[in-house]
């Protein structure tokens, strides 16, 4: 999520909602836009300090909110389209199923563990788009800042297309 948002607003978009209710862990500096110093802050917090350091007139909101069942239908109505960043299959699918049946347009990732591998693609099923090789698990193959950052640049191509068009 981090890599995608800070794409989007490199390419001028200025209007954000960051939802996530965890917080910058070390482990997450390998593959994910932030910084030792972030390390403990919430990531809604760190990332919307990250974006005003690119644009200090962009508008962006934050919710240090668990996405689940009872959360998810109120947080999606907020906005018109929506990136999906989370890490459980579970999770992925809930809040996939639940910006759909908003009537809203989703981009999700998957698929987009190790290394070496064919470049990540990209599935249009409506207004669902789903990018990453369609095969791995993260169980076999680990995220790795490559790969996590080919899966966000499709990701933010997919929000600015929707936004553009």
């Amino acid at each position: 999520g981090s890599n995608a948002a800070l794409m989007l607003a490199r390419s001028g978009v200025e209007h954000f909602l960051l939802v996530d209710d965890d917080r910058v862990d070390a482990s997450n500096l390998n593959r994910q836009q932030f910084w030792p110093r972030h390390v403990g802050m919430p990531k809604v917090e760190a990332l919307r300090e990250l974006l005003l350091e690119l644009n200090p007139a962009a508008q962006v909101e934050t919710l240090q909110l668990r996405l689940t069942a009872e959360t998810m239908p109120d947080v999606v109505r907020s906005c018109p389209l929506w990136l999906e960043a989370l890490d459980g299959a579970q999770d992925k699918r809930l809040f996939v199923e639940t910006v759909m049946a908003a009537g809203l347009r989703v981009a999700s990732a998957s698929g987009m563990g190790g290394y070496g591998r064919e470049p990540l693609g990209r599935r249009r099923l409506g207004r669902l788009v789903v990018v990453g090789d369609f095969a791995t698990d993260v169980a076999e193959a680990a995220p790795l800042a490559p790969r996590v950052t080919e899966a966000a640049a499709l990701l933010a191509d997919v929000a600015l297309t929707w936004i553009l068009e």
